[in-house]
């Protein structure tokens, strides 16, 4: 018990350290740069005040949300705060701004995070069908993975045809060198990520796992994933040359080792900090990388960092 304990104490001191390390280097380099100050009018419609003719998909930054559909997980005060990633419904989130959605289903065709589950997908595509229907030039990147321990849902690549195929930008390499004007009326990028089932062919309506990467380490350490997110980031081909979308998560998850097991107070861990990794990828030689930003519990302000970084770019100043 008393190792146990000894155990617990340190983790917590190292915890510690590693938000003021974080806090330290945010009061020493600040969270400048380009486009730092730009707020979008309408974030609901942020591409499109951004002019989709001149918005190239290579240049945006894109601001989405981690473990998405989660807002209604489990059971509210007991199990809830142990998988909840979000508050805000899907469509309430692709209204505040954020275009790319992680979504993990099992074979009965719930959305789940680990063992918890909470609504049918069927929840997920309306909300994602009536964002569509009251916009007109806003694409998304819509990641559907089978969650790990569980089967792919039957014939699920024909549900998901059957449900969004007005939508949906098949999949080729030449999307990345296109403006969003040159995708419409096709908005939707569905990288379909089964566990056992064929991944999606070439050509299809449908992207396989392969164009959707990221470097995930589980950690409930702050400066432990900026760490990791930075040096990652930094191996990979700039955006303009590479034909893949990479995700940086700007998050932190609980982990069994360690008492505190409910996701919100973990993840603020590293939160704040999401405009000042945005600054440490010019200081540190990576702007030219960053592509896909998420977080948990998405806000106002990420998007808007996320945004001002897109804009940056278009006026040629980042």
């Amino acid at each position: 018990m008393g190792a146990m304990i000894s155990k617990q104490a340190d983790r917590i001191k190292e915890i510690l350290a590693e938000k003021k390390a974080l806090s330290d280097m945010k009061q020493t380099s600040g969270y400048d740069f380009p486009g730092f100050d730009y707020s979008p009018n309408d974030r609901k419609n942020w591409m499109s005040g951004l002019d989709p003719e001149k918005v190239f998909v290579n240049q945006i930054v894109w601001p989405g949300t981690h473990d998405s559909a989660t807002n209604e997980i489990g059971i509210p005060l007991v199990t809830r705060p142990l998988a909840q990633c979000q508050t805000l419904s899907i469509y309430y989130q692709l209204v505040s701004g954020a275009r790319v959605l992680d979504i993990r289903v099992k074979e009965d065709l719930l959305v789940c995070h680990g063992i918890l589950t909470t609504y049918n997908v069927d929840v997920v595509i309306e909300d994602v069908k009536k964002f569509l229907s009251e916009t007109q030039s806003e694409v998304i990147i819509l990641e559907i993975r089978t969650e790990f321990g569980h089967d792919d849902p039957p014939n699920f690549d024909k549900y998901l045809e059957d449900q969004l195929g007005e939508f949906l930008i098949p999949q080729d390499d030449q999307v990345f060198d296109k403006t969003i004007a040159e995708l419409l009326p096709k908005r939707v990028i569905c990288v379909w990520k089964p566990r056992k089932s064929p991944q999606p062919q070439a050509s299809g309506s449908l992207w396989s796992s392969g164009y959707l990467k990221d470097n995930w380490i589980g950690t409930d350490l702050p400066l432990t994933k900026f760490e990791s997110n930075i040096k990652y980031l930094s191996e990979q081909k700039p955006v303009n040359s590479r034909k893949y979308f990479y995700r940086v998560e700007n998050t932190v998850t609980p982990q069994a080792d360690n008492p505190i097991l409910c996701v919100k107070p973990v993840t603020d861990r590293i939160r704040p900090y999401a405009r000042m990794f945005i600054s440490q990828c010019f200081s540190r030689g990576s702007p030219d990388q960053l592509q896909i930003f998420s977080t948990d519990f998405i806000d106002e302000d990420f998007v808007d960092a996320c945004v001002g970084l897109t804009y940056a770019r278009i006026q040629g100043k980042a």
